[in-house]
């Protein structure tokens, strides 16, 4: 027995419409790289139908996107949308960002800790300067 669509399919079908949008993908394409309908992809953009794991990890890769790009905005378990958990989710879900927490915390003086904020937050800057 199949499991009616819910709101996080209803989520997880909006990311999906709006990220092939934004880079210019008609619901024929995507359905094409897919090996499926166009209207088999309206559904799941629309929520209706339920997408598998590994269908969804097609779909992000055909999108240029992480898997948790279509999980962006959802509360999480315990109904929280702080950015702060959503960062955290984001970070700890690569085997570098474990590691980069780890080696943070190993840090124990506060000025070579906000160093390093200071170096990211630079090198973030400093991207942004090159895109402008």
């Amino acid at each position: 027995m199949q499991k009616l669509a819910n709101d996080t399919d209803r989520h997880i079908g909006k990311q999906i419409r709006e990220r092939r949008i934004a880079i210019g993908m008609s619901q024929e394409k995507l359905g094409e790289a897919l090996g499926l309908t166009f209207q088999q992809v309206q559904k799941y953009e629309r929520g209706v139908n339920r997408i598998g794991a590994g269908r969804l990890q097609d779909i992000a890769r055909i999108l240029a996107v992480d898997v948790t790009y279509f999980f962006d905005g959802l509360p999480d378990r315990t109904g929280s949308k702080d950015p702060a958990d959503h960062a955290f989710r984001i970070v700890t879900s690569t085997p570098q960002g474990v590691k980069l927490i780890k080696l943070f915390a190993s840090v124990e003086d506060s000025n070579i800790q906000r160093s390093i904020v200071d170096l990211v937050e630079a090198a973030l800057e400093s991207k942004a300067a090159v895109k402008s």
